[in-house]
């Protein structure tokens, strides 16, 4: 097998292992954490709260940054948000990740009419 026909092989896996890079839908997403069977069902986390405002631009409080969205998991690269992880559980619903690269409990939810 020549080296190109090599290279070839080991491309397409590795291109598979970090996904697609997209943008996220523009809109706030209101972060919560569980509540409990006799309260509130989430209880609201505004001091993290971000928007997506256009291509790979986030703001919060205080700034601006840039995301990366590669498969289902986004990555704040600049700003105040710089390092965070969240793994997109669906358009609207993303779970933050850990230094591991596990869910926590905090959930941010883009808020649409039905939900504000």
């Amino acid at each position: 097998m020549s080296v190109m026909a090599a290279m070839l092989t080991i491309l397409p896996a590795q291109a598979s292992e970090v996904g697609n890079i997209a943008v996220m839908k523009q809109g706030t997403y209101q972060c919560e954490t569980p509540g409990n069977a006799l309260g509130k069902t989430g209880v609201r986390q505004e001091n993290e709260d971000f928007t997506i405002l256009h291509a790979s631009v986030y703001s919060v409080v205080g700034g601006r940054g840039t995301y990366l969205l590669t498969g289902d998991v986004i990555r704040f690269t600049t700003g105040q948000r710089k390092g965070q992880s969240f793994r997109r559980v669906s358009e609207n619903f993303l779970r933050r990740l850990d230094a591991q690269g596990k869910d926590t409990d905090l959930r941010c939810i883009r808020a649409v009419r039905n939900n504000q």
